[in-house]
């Protein structure tokens, strides 16, 4: 099933991780939007500021995103179950996370829904959840 043609879920029916094709599809669908998240903060020029604050190799990176988006979205607990709580403020805290960070973060993740073909109301559902993930990281001004 195409992610343009996934139904909107029954709240309190379906978890996003349902929602994104559950234990058949949401893996294959969250890695392929974590690549493509990454793809894009690694090359558009829009997000090069976000791109500087992450190292050379963003294979951790992807890998680490991949295993947050599983256990966030409902499905397995991944990133817990090897890390521990994500703990996402303290762990960004190093890194100088301000407005431009945060718009160019959800500036990638939106493009990447757009290139996944995410179905509208799941994309907008997903950007607005994750908005708010993503301003709770900021611990700088401007």
């Amino acid at each position: 099933m195409a992610l343009n043609q996934i139904q909107e879920p029954n709240a309190a029916k379906q978890s996003l991780f349902d929602w994104l094709g559950g234990e058949e599809k949401g893996p294959e669908n969250i890695r392929l939007l974590v690549e493509t998240f990454y793809d894009i903060m690694d090359s558009d020029p829009k997000a090069a500021e976000l791109r500087a604050l992450h190292r050379p190799d963003l294979t951790e990176a992807r890998e680490k995103l991949f295993m947050f988006l599983m256990g966030w979205t409902g499905g397995p607990q991944l990133y817990i179950e090897r890390y521990g709580h994500p703990r996402l403020r303290a762990r960004h805290m190093p890194f100088p996370v301000d407005e431009s960070a945060r718009d160019q973060w959800m500036y990638c993740m939106i493009k990447a829904m757009h290139q996944c073909q995410f179905e509208d109301s799941l994309m907008r559902h997903i950007a607005n959840q994750l908005y708010g993930v993503a301003d709770f990281m900021r611990n700088r001004e401007g």
